[in-house]
């Protein structure tokens, strides 16, 4: 069994902090939603909001590493220029394009997931900074309690969204290459 340096940065990028953060995001929501809308009515200690606080600022760390991992190790491999007669198994983006039937990953997929994919990080920084910043206070400020939830919404969905296009366009043009990584010796 083996793997590429290169598709083991893909695979960590991806499915590490990707799922990770998509993971976490869930979470967030389902207390965000738990502590300020449901009928639970019970006392929200300081200790209870240096806990989300935290935990927001936590996920904006992990949202900062998956885009820039993913915009500055994986993303030049994906779109690197192949010299003229080169097979373009080793050249993701090219390699998509060449292809009329494929052409559509790259020209919407990874075109979307370029863009959309820096929505998570800024979104999550600005839930947790207000999080931090407004703490026991945030449950008396309806709008800006708002504000958290749906910023906190849009950077899960955004995440959700590259991850998929991510997925899918791995799945058609795989960035391998690089060393090769034995994790197991065959029989």
């Amino acid at each position: 069994m083996e793997i590429t340096m290169r598709g083991l940065w893909t695979m960590i990028h991806g499915m590490g902090f990707g799922a990770l953060y998509l993971l976490a995001g869930s979470g967030a929501l389902v207390e965000l939603w738990r502590r300020y809308f449901a009928c639970a009515g019970g006392e929200i200690t300081s200790r209870d909001e240096r806990f989300l606080g935290t935990y927001l600022v936590l996920m904006a760390v992990l949202a900062w590493i998956t885009v820039l991992t993913g915009t500055y190790i994986v993303y030049p491999w994906y779109r690197a220029v192949a010299p003229a007669g080169t097979d373009l198994a080793a050249y993701p983006q090219l390699l998509l394009k060449s292809n009329p039937a494929t052409a559509g990953w790259h020209s919407l997929g990874m075109e979307w997931k370029e863009h959309v994919a820096w929505l998570t990080p800024i979104s999550i920084t600005m839930a947790a900074a207000v999080a931090v910043r407004y703490g026991r206070e945030l449950r008396s400020h309806e709008q800006i309690r708002t504000a958290v939830i749906v910023f906190t919404l849009v950077s899960l969905l955004s995440a959700g969204v590259a991850g998929f296009w991510g997925a899918m366009i791995n799945k058609h043009a795989p960035v391998e290459g690089g060393q090769t990584i034995r994790l197991m010796s065959g029989e």
